[in-house]
């Protein structure tokens, strides 16, 4: 198992359609410091998050909905090391956070128009194999909605103003 300092974790962000807090440019500039404290309340330390920019992109699946905009978040140096019940932990907390602002997962439809979508992409070389969570992201290397992103996080010199 490696160890927590090499052990970086991925969250994609995602929405396309307006929350409480406004379109999905505002959800998502709502969003980001929520989390950052989420993260930081979760690993009872600073989390020390490299951002990328927000990507417009059309949607997978039903294309009667709107474009979408993307975002990665990396998390590097948790103190937390990457077990099957803290990742489960975690998307709880993700899910929770998505209800928070609107998303109703058991009354969508698949890949349909979304309020807010936070995934979970990998976290270090934790190998899951869960009903509710798979990691890596079993359909990470086929979206460029999530690797351009995520390229830009992991070459990310200073914070991107949304």
């Amino acid at each position: 198992m490696p160890s927590t300092d090499d052990a970086t974790l991925a969250v994609a962000l995602g929405a396309n359609r307006p929350s409480a807090v406004g379109w999905p440019r505002d959800t998502l500039r709502a969003v980001r410091p929520l989390l950052e404290a989420e993260l930081t309340a979760w690993t009872e330390q600073p989390a020390r998050c490299r951002w990328s920019e927000l990507l417009e992109t059309a949607p997978v699946g039903p294309v009667e909905q709107p474009h979408y905009l993307n975002a990665v978040v990396l998390v590097d140096g948790m103190a937390i090391e990457p077990t099957e019940t803290a990742a489960l932990q975690l998307l709880d907390r993700l899910h929770q956070m998505e209800r928070q602002f609107g998303r109703d997962r058991g009354q969508e439809q698949r890949w349909g128009p979304r309020t807010l979508d936070l995934d979970l992409l990998f976290w270090g070389e934790l190998r899951l194999e869960h009903p509710r969570l798979v990691l890596p992201h079993p359909r990470l290397h086929l979206r460029a909605f999530v690797m351009e992103p995520l390229l830009q996080a992991m070459h990310a010199a200073h914070p991107p103003c949304w």
